[in-house]
């Protein structure tokens, strides 16, 4: 039978959001409900809220989440009741061009729940990439559960489905980023300070981490940056520079999305290294670099988008550094919050006092 339960709800663009009653219906073919433990507050969410991704509304939001799976439908094998997964976005087909390469991390066909939940006026709801995570209970494609050790708590575990995945995959899937390897990180929000986590898992000896907010470079120190600059009254690209012998990293990161730091990084990088943009820049933006410096300095100029992640790889296996204790999951949490409080963690976002607002259920 279909269930009532609460959904945090973006209804026009720009408006607070509300606690609605939605309506799950059970699950169909390659579909699976999955009772909500927490999920992070990410800025994609504020994103959807104000219209930037698309005007779909009525937005469920929230998708950066842990839970256990109640039911699954007819046809699903690979998850099944009592289940402990994190949700992901990227539920790969195994059958489009790149799955079939043998490149399933950037599949182009992934998918999700082909029913839809409602308010109870029957209003179809347009869920945040696909998952919509800020409720008691969701709805989505089974190939979005990724099962984990069940020990992780899920406040943590969670925030491996969008944010701490995107930075920690482009320092180590995208960045190739290695042992002895130099790096330095555009911006130290969520996804930079995960960005610098990888680094240090991967080995890197230099962490170089580059921002505005004396306060957020302090804090990047606890990931793993062995050097911090305030650009506000340091050029990074020299300083970059003059840490690395003259030569500038190996891989610079940009995780914020603004032409300016992406020339910055371009120019940090040492000859033949690579750059990975991480940041999501708005539609109008334009980036305007010599070709020539493009064709000369060599190496990789790079996107990275969900961290190049194949998140039935990557998941466990970070779940399982998170449990030894060799991967700051836990620092990422700046508080918990109930369902009620998905707005004012909107505006804490943009304020930059936290990392990661999560609401536990």
């Amino acid at each position: 039978m279909p269930q009532e339960v609460r959904g945090v709800i973006a209804k026009a663009k720009g408006e607070p959001v509300s606690v609605e009653t939605i309506v799950i219906p059970d699950p169909g073919p390659g579909e699976a409900v999955v009772e909500i433990k927490a999920c992070g507050v990410c800025h994609t969410d504020l994103h959807y809220r104000e219209g930037g991704i698309n005007d779909e509304f009525p937005f469920l939001l929230g998708h950066e989440a842990a839970g256990v799976v109640e039911a699954v439908g007819p046809d699903v094998t690979d998850v099944g009741p009592g289940d402990y997964v994190i949700l992901n976005w990227r539920a790969v087909c195994g059958s489009c061009r790149s799955c079939l390469k043998g490149k399933p991390q950037i599949c182009f066909n992934t998918h999700n729940a082909t029913q839809k939940m409602t308010l109870t006026d029957g209003t179809e709801l347009s869920p945040a990439l696909g998952i919509g995570a800020f409720c008691d209970k969701t709805l989505v494609a089974a190939g979005q559960c990724t099962k984990v050790n069940p020990e992780a708590r899920p406040e943590a575990a969670g925030l491996l489905g969008c944010g701490v995945m995107a930075g920690i995959g482009a320092a180590i899937n995208t960045g190739g980023v290695g042992r002895g390897d130099s790096v330095a990180v555009f911006g130290c929000g969520g996804v930079g300070d995960a960005a610098i986590e990888g680094s240090r898992i991967a080995g890197a000896s230099t962490i170089i981490a580059v921002d505005i907010d004396d306060a957020k470079l302090e804090l990047a120190k606890q990931f793993g940056a062995t050097h911090t600059i305030n650009s506000s009254n340091t050029d990074p690209v020299e300083k970059i520079r003059e840490l690395t012998g003259g030569n500038g990293v190996d891989v610079a990161i940009e995780a914020i999305g603004l032409p300016q730091t992406y020339e910055q990084a371009f120019y940090a990088r040492d000859l033949a290294g690579t750059v990975v943009l991480v940041g999501v820049p708005n539609p109008e933006m334009k980036v305007e670099l010599p070709f020539i410096e493009i064709f000369g300095r060599g190496g990789a100029l790079k996107s990275s988008w969900y961290g190049d992640c194949l998140p039935s790889r990557d998941f466990p296996m970070l779940i399982d550094l998170y449990l030894q204790g060799r991967l700051n999951l836990d620092g990422f949490v700046s508080e918990t919050i109930g369902i009620e409080g998905v707005e004012e963690a909107f505006h804490k976002m943009e304020r930059g006092e936290v990392l990661r607002s999560v609401v536990v259920m």
